[in-house]
């Protein structure tokens, strides 16, 4: 596989055909005595495990080798370079995320934390971050409770789009746009569903789909992985886990992804233009986007599309088929 650039929307897109993990129909490979891969994280780190992190079974993105950036005319493109793993959430087969208790929802979220702070070490890695498919309609590869860790040797679009606009916004107020956001939903109240202490979630003034909810800190802060010292992430856990609930008795099936700061450390190697201040204008946050179960389009939320067939293959099966009226 590989990755290929689009000179129009800047999107990278991974190409190519996806390996499929050899496993036996019948039994589940991240249950307690069945557990699959090399381990990567496990918490707690003694006794038995509540949270276990290990590689991805079908991998979108490889952590061996070099990125080999390359043009092809106008084209760029890249090997798909990067991490790819699973945060098995709980060792019950039949609980989802949103039954865990706050400690246990906490702990995923320190899985995460751990997780991308440690594939920042790697300076090949541009961004890194968490995200969670629920429900066959979000494209959930295994029933298990699992969610991902993803790091790529780009930003993904959306999440550049954000850092641009954040920049902006910084440069002509000399504020942070996520927290003016949280202060003014807070006054207008008629968008905020919940809040937990330094947390609250809201739908945001221009929801992509309904019933999406962002939650967000109060306090500023531009990376997940690196709390405030006086961050209180058990209150987060419990917002999480009250959201969850909420949005289930909507659908059973949604997306949420995890933005935070890219690679901050890969300034030594170079500084980039974004990245001045960033630790000013940027502000992570959790995205969840239900999907309806009826009545809605599919959508793609990592914003990293997946095409199992490349488009050289794909010309050739579209010549061959008739056309005529």
């Amino acid at each position: 596989m590989e990755l290929r650039k689009d000179p129009i929307t800047r999107s990278w897109v991974v190409v190519g055909q996806r390996e499929e993990a050899a496993l036996p129909a019948e039994s589940c490979p991240f249950c307690p005595g069945a557990e699959t891969g090399q381990t990567l994280l496990r918490l707690p780190a003694e006794g038995p495990w509540g949270v276990r992190v290990t590689p991805h079974l079908a991998p979108l993105y490889r952590i061996e080798g070099e990125v080999g950036r390359a043009a092809e005319g106008i084209y760029d493109k890249m090997r798909s370079v990067g991490a790819h793993e699973v945060v098995v959430e709980t060792p019950e087969h039949d609980r989802r995320l949103s039954r865990l208790t706050d400690d246990g929802i906490e702990l995923v979220f320190e899985a995460y934390r751990r997780r991308i702070q440690d594939l920042k070490r790697d300076l090949r890695f541009k961004y890194a971050t968490a995200i969670k498919n629920q429900g066959s309609t979000a494209a959930a590869e295994w029933s298990h409770a699992h969610s991902e860790i993803i790091a790529t040797t780009f930003v993904p679009r959306r999440v550049l789009y954000e850092l641009r606009a954040s920049k902006a916004y910084f440069e002509e107020k000399e504020r942070c746009v996520f927290c003016d956001i949280v202060r003014q939903e807070e006054r207008a109240e008629i968008r905020v569903v919940d809040s937990q202490g330094e947390y609250l979630a809201f739908c945001p003034y221009a929801s992509r789909v309904p019933f999406e909810t962002w939650i967000l800190p109060r306090k500023h802060n531009h990376e997940f992985e690196q709390p405030r010292a006086t961050a209180r992430r058990k209150q987060f856990a419990t917002l999480v886990g009250r959201m969850l609930r909420r949005l289930e008795q909507i659908s059973d099936a949604y997306h949420m992804v995890l933005h935070t700061a890219p690679n901050t450390l890969i300034k030594r190697a170079g500084p980039v233009e974004h990245w001045k201040t960033i630790a000013e204008d940027y502000h992570w946050h959790l995205e969840i986007m239900p999907i309806l179960p009826s009545g809605s389009r599919s959508y793609a939320l990592k914003e990293v599309y997946f095409n199992g067939i490349l488009p050289e293959e794909s010309a050739k099966r579209l010549r061959s088929l008739e056309s005529k009226l």
